[in-house]
């Protein structure tokens, strides 16, 4: 005999209780499969549910469409960071700026590689740093570096702060908006297997075939085993 299985998907979830609770106006009151409770929960929840769906993919959409924007802010940033520190490194080696001087930008000294840009943490904390280094080494007597400019740098690092803020209340609400969901998901396979065990306790006298496709109309969905032969249709 086929065996059944609960739905795994959201938009399973959405047609087994579309199905169970469109069967309510096929019958006449006294003859409906599973309780007008259970029904009348199903329906009133299948709304609930599925306004969290819509939400979540809402969400979801909106942080995937800026976030290809974002990455090409970060991009920007990382690049013009990274080149301000090797311009000033060989501004260094070409005894333009003393090498002390790295100390403002909290770089050492002595150390000419660039520092790990591979995060939006490191590109947050190394913007900041190269933006007051410049300004309390210019302060000190020291001649600006160009190409490019801490200004040209400053303009893509407060583009991309502003990208990563918005990014990340763009994650908070996905974030919130899956957990809501999560927490429903859970309800709704409750209501469904409440349903179905119903559905299949009615039937349960009929012959197999009969019996099976009775539960289908209600939205219980059966599988074959490996090998096991099915009916003709």
């Amino acid at each position: 005999m086929p065996y059944r299985r609960l739905p795994n998907t959201d938009k399973a979830r959405i047609t087994a209780l579309e199905k169970a609770v469109a069967m309510e106006h096929e019958y006449d009151v006294g003859q409906q499969a599973a309780s007008y409770k259970t029904l009348n929960e199903a329906r009133a929840f299948l709304r609930k549910f599925k306004s969290a769906v819509d939400q979540f993919q809402y969400c979801y959409t909106a942080q995937a469409e800026a976030n290809r924007q974002y990455q090409a802010h970060l991009k920007m940033a990382r690049l013009y960071i990274s080149h301000f520190i090797q311009v000033l490194n060989l501004a260094v080696v070409r005894n333009e700026v003393r090498k002390e001087h790295k100390l403002f930008y909290g770089l050492e000294p002595d150390d000419f590689t660039v520092p790990d840009l591979t995060s939006e943490k490191h590109i947050l904390v190394w913007g900041e740093r190269l933006i007051e280094g410049e300004r309390e080494r210019l302060s000190h007597g020291g001649a600006p570096i160009y190409n490019p400019t801490i200004a040209k740098v400053t303009v893509h690092y407060d583009i991309f702060k502003d990208a990563y803020r918005e990014q990340q209340n763009y994650k908070l609400n996905t974030t919130r908006s899956q957990s809501g969901l999560d927490a429903l998901r859970e309800e709704a396979d409750r209501i469904i297997l409440d349903l179905w065990n119903q559905v299949e306790t009615y039937y349960a006298d009929l012959p197999p075939e009969t019996r099976l496709a009775r539960c289908r109309d209600y939205g219980i969905v059966y599988y074959y085993r490996s090998g096991e032969k099915q009916p003709e249709k």
